[in-house]
């Protein structure tokens, strides 16, 4: 087999019939993507009416004036609205373009919401897997291939993402990015973070080893590149919990050195990066197995 091929068979699977726990994974994947979809739709709306002017236009925003989503409660209906589309779309009631237009109305409430200039990376996979949900639910009638369409896109864009990011930190400042000096400054800079909100910044081991000796935050720094670089061994199935595992151990690095946690992200990551489907086959789930739900 030639390794393109290999490589999208791994990624969305041959179309076989899904098996029960396969089916009640891909329900559950939709469930958890339709519940922070929902979260992250009302904690943005809510912010956005604290917002008066426009500083930084993102995505669609760059193209239309969204200055009417401002000084006024249109983020909250639009919360509402999405919210409706996000539980209809998942019991299979109405059209199939629910999840695509709950996908647009997500990013307008995204551009609404980040317009002041600071943009966060933890909406990131949900958006991608909202996006690959409305795709694979429009395009097919049949659960086998919605499966893995969505799970390929997400497989593929989430490996993708990682890859390219430690290839762009390269192309921006080459090899000297893991020089351990530059870890120094950005817990220098975090801590003034923690500072200014909590009124006070503890060092943790972990960061006074670090400062203590370059060769260390070195280490660190090529650890993470490493791992950020091997991303694109999600897309293999033999390598996906092992690429998962060291991906999480990274965050929580990220975590330990610089007070970043990437909830959302490892929340995701633990359950694209294991075989759930196959472990749930193990389970005696003769009882659900004719659920219509599962099969929708």
């Amino acid at each position: 087999m030639r390794l393109l091929d290999k490589v999208v068979v791994n990624l969305f699977g041959t179309g076989a019939k899904l098996t029960t726990g396969q089916q009640l994974y891909f329900k559950f994947f939709e469930a958890y993507v339709c519940f922070h979809t929902i979260d992250l739709a009302w904690s943005w709306a809510f912010y956005t009416l604290k917002i008066k002017d426009i500083v930084l236009p993102l995505g669609i925003a760059t193209h239309l004036d969204i200055s009417f989503m401002h000084g006024n409660n249109l983020p909250l209906f639009l919360a509402a609205s999405l919210s409706l589309l996000c539980v209809l779309a998942f019991f299979r009631i109405g059209p199939r373009w629910l999840y695509l237009a709950g996908f647009a109305l997500l990013h307008l409430l995204f551009t609404a919401r980040f317009c002041l200039g600071e943009i966060p990376h933890s909406a990131n996979f949900i958006g991608l897997s909202l996006c690959a949900l409305g795709v694979s639910v429009y395009l097919y009638d049949e659960n086998r291939y919605r499966a893995g369409l969505t799970m390929g896109l997400v497989y593929f864009f989430v490996g993708f993402g990682y890859t390219t990011a430690s290839i762009s930190k390269l192309i921006a400042t080459g090899f000297h990015w893991a020089d351990g000096r530059h870890l120094w400054l950005w817990m220098s800079e975090k801590s003034v973070d923690h500072l200014s909100k909590y009124g006070m910044a503890d060092y943790n081991l972990l960061q006074e080893l670090a400062f203590m000796s370059i060769p260390v935050a070195t280490v660190i720094l090529i650890i993470g590149m490493v791992t950020e670089f091997c991303g694109f061994l999600l897309w293999f199935k033999r390598t996906r919990p092992y690429i998962t595992l060291a991906i999480i151990g990274m965050h929580i690095g990220i975590f330990l050195t610089m007070n970043i946690w990437f909830g959302k992200f490892m929340s995701e990551l633990i359950l694209i990066g294991f075989p759930w489907g196959l472990w749930l086959n193990r389970l005696n789930l003769s009882r659900i197995s004719h659920w219509p739900l599962l099969n929708k």
